[in-house]
């Protein structure tokens, strides 16, 4: 695609994903292509988009992973290139292949460095050939459960077990002992297969009170790699980022220089082109080890967004298209202005152990106010169902400290509100205000700390929070008992048959609340 200007993109993807390739596309004059299954027809994706074709399938993810399909739905849509968001065929080679045969431009790197990156195992081989350091495990997929169990016990418990192909905490499960080791093994391969149409599943050591932080790069045409400031992603739940920060409040200016250089030195190594994530997992004495490459845009792009002042689908296109790194972004990483925190919002319910919480979206509303972000695809009317992953928005805040950042998320997770089912918003605020993710001294135990601390602070204000109800309960009959409340006009018809204004019926409402 070097040299073409691209007119007309499929987004092959659904959610709020798409909806954010779209509005970039919409920016820089480029018409946007929707696919969608059957239970998305209404989907805001579907909406947003200059036009919309349907999949055929069994299932909505199987209609999303059909590669002959899309490809087809794009010839016929006459695009010039495909952006495959994240998740689905996002990291599939053979997807990108396919584009290339059917003469269809890619919107991320080449098949053969999916090939050698999107493969966990893969990856782990290249990065030792590059003399990048890795965290010890297998270099290969297990070819069976015993050959697992056997590198499991040589190694030591507790260990994982990582999908080779995906992320997101797909086809992932720690393993503190041998008696978990079987059931934990069936899991992790029936998620992989069922999330990325591959089961094959390889044994990693597991790292005592590990921070997870990764480092966004970018890579275009002409041999030339940038990196980001870091983004720490240690705050997760079932293998799963709930709440990402940059910078990191861990990493100091010795290691940022250490890290960003081994990301560029791991995406320069194997020719990388688009955007990337380069994962690392660091110790508490600040050793990093290589995790994993993302090939694609990562759920969090967002806060470098924010503290980059850049649009990473924007460098994306523009790397597509041929255009040069050098002539927009500075020698060595990207420095942060300010700080940015993004909270995933989900439908899921966190006291019964974040369990998929469906259905139909009767209200939403959300957060607003200075150096505030929404990035979904849900809206009143809208259905969440367990067909996908339960993400209903991601909220993401600026501020020039990060302090600042913090109080800005927390206002803006008060102020957001879903009803029709349950969301996770308040633990979310939980963890905001607990003590090792406020000074910055957290790892990926945290979500684990809090749960078993259960804060003083919550089950005061879920206190406050009733007897304020109950006041308000008991307000309202009372004043019932008066006069006709019409809600509709927001005033009162008293028993002389005069209306008055119900905000003065209201002033003993705010002196109980004063």
């Amino acid at each position: 695609m070097a040299g073409v200007r691209l007119r007309k993109i499929l987004v092959a993807n659904r959610g709020e994903i798409a909806v954010r390739v779209m509005r970039t596309c919409r920016d820089l004059g480029i018409e946007t292509v929707a696919i969608y299954a059957a239970d998305d027809r209404l989907g805001m994706h579907v909406r947003y988009a200059a036009q919309a074709y349907a999949l055929q399938g069994e299932t909505g993810c199987q209609a999303y992973l059909d590669i002959q399909q899309i490809i087809d739905i794009a010839k016929r849509a006459g695009v010039d290139a495909v952006h495959p968001g994240y998740g689905f065929l996002s990291e599939n080679p053979d997807f990108a292949d396919a584009l290339k045969r059917a003469g269809i431009g890619f919107i991320g790197p080449d098949a053969r460095v999916m090939r050698a990156m999107s493969s966990k195992t893969k990856a782990r081989q290249a990065m030792q050939e590059a003399n990048i350091p890795v965290v010890p495990g297998l270099q290969q997929p297990a070819r069976n459960e015993q050959e697992a169990f056997v590198c499991a016990e040589q190694m030591g418990f507790p260990v994982m077990l990582k999908a080779s192909m995906g992320g997101g905490g797909k086809g992932m499960r720690k393993v503190n002992e041998a008696q978990e080791f079987s059931s934990a093994w069936q899991a992790a391969r029936s998620e992989a297969k069922a999330s990325f149409g591959d089961d094959a599943v390889y044994v990693e050591k597991f790292l005592d009170q590990p921070r997870h932080i990764e480092v966004q790069v970018f890579g275009d045409q002409h041999g030339c790699v940038r990196a980001f400031t870091e983004r720490e992603c240690s705050v997760q739940r079932r293998h799963q980022k709930i709440i990402e920060e940059s910078p990191s409040p861990f990493v100091d200016a010795a290691l940022r220089e250490r890290m960003t250089q081994v990301a560029c030195q791991a995406a320069a190594s194997v020719g990388y082109v688009g955007a990337g994530t380069i994962e690392f997992l660091v110790d508490a004495k600040r050793n990093f080890y290589f995790m994993e490459m993302n090939t694609r845009l990562q759920v969090e792009h967002p806060i470098t967004e924010m503290v980059s002042g850049l649009d990473l689908v924007k460098l994306q296109i523009e790397v597509a298209q041929g255009q040069r790194l050098a002539d927009q972004l500075p020698a060595g990483f990207i420095h942060p202005r300010g700080w940015s925190m993004e909270a995933r919002v989900c439908a899921e319910d966190p006291d019964s152990g974040f369990l998929p919480s469906p259905g139909v979206i009767r209200e939403f509303r959300q957060p607003g106010g200075p150096f505030v972000r929404t990035d979904t695809a849900a809206y009143a009317g809208s259905e969440i169902t367990t067909a996908y992953d339960p993400l209903i928005a991601k909220v993401i805040t600026w501020g020039n400290s990060r302090k600042a950042a913090l109080s800005c998320l927390d206002r803006a997770l008060a102020e957001f509100i879903v009803k029709g089912c349950k969301t996770n918003t308040m633990f979310l605020r939980q963890v905001l205000r607990f003590a090792p993710f406020c000074q910055g001294v957290y790892d990926t135990s945290v979500v684990q700390q809090l749960q078993k601390q259960k804060p003083d602070w919550f089950s005061v204000q879920h206190h406050e929070m009733g007897l304020i109800g109950a006041a308000l309960l008991n307000f309202e009959r009372e004043k019932r008992l008066q006069g006709q409340v019409t809600p509709a006009t927001g005033t009162r018809q008293h028993s002389d048959g005069s209306w008055k204004s119900w905000q003065a019926g209201c002033a003993s409402q705010g002196e109980m609340l004063n």
